[in-house]
């Protein structure tokens, strides 16, 4: 199992255009290394601090970030991993963040945590395939509610929604992830791809 941690806990773990880079190669190379039989067969995404991300870190956003093609290619590695992909929110999460989460198979989360996506409020596009995993995981009047209403919704209704599969202390989430992760870690790397595929 690989574990890859946001680390900037100072600022909300919010992205600059350095760590988004270094989250989307982290990314290909779990995916790359799933797909070859050499690497671990689950990846699992969280953070330090009180927040799992704040999102684009708004001076990198106002100078480009916010449409960087890193974002798809973060979230398109994070989805085309042949094992299973795990978000660890141990905290809230925002913005252009939630892409990465809600490209994961299973997505846990600490109580209280709130997630949200304020695309209308700050005049940006959500990246192109948000908006689809999004309405897949809770339906189009729920992914409206987040990225039109711009309403957040807390841990609790999001596992009522189904954004989110788990509730755990912060403590708790890498463990959880772990005990989510056993039987494909103990899987042959092609069966566990094929199942995954037999899901779409």
């Amino acid at each position: 199992m690989r574990v890859v941690t946001l680390d900037r806990p100072d600022k909300a773990n919010a992205l600059t255009e350095t760590m988004l880079a270094s989250l989307a190669e982290a990314a290909e190379t779990a995916r790359d290394d799933a797909a070859a039989g050499t690497g671990a067969r689950a990846l699992v995404l969280t953070g330090t601090g009180k927040v799992f991300s704040a999102g684009a870190d708004i001076d990198a956003a106002r100078a480009g970030l916010a449409t960087s093609p890193l974002w798809e290619r973060l979230s398109g590695a994070i989805a085309g991993h042949s094992g299973i992909t795990i978000a660890a929110l141990n905290g809230s999460c925002a913005g252009g963040a939630m892409g990465m989460i809600l490209a994961c198979d299973l997505r846990l989360a600490t109580p209280g945590a709130k997630l949200f996506y304020p695309v209308m409020k700050l005049g940006f596009l959500p990246q192109p395939s948000d908006p689809g995993r999004l309405r897949a995981l809770v339906g189009p009047a729920r992914a409206k509610r987040i990225l039109m209403a711009g309403e957040k919704v807390t841990a609790e209704e999001a596992l009522a929604w189904g954004l989110v599969d788990h509730l755990a202390a912060s403590g708790d989430l890498v463990q959880t992830a772990e005990s989510l992760a056993a039987d494909v870690l103990a899987a042959s790397p092609d069966h566990a791809s094929a199942i995954k595929h037999l899901i779409g």
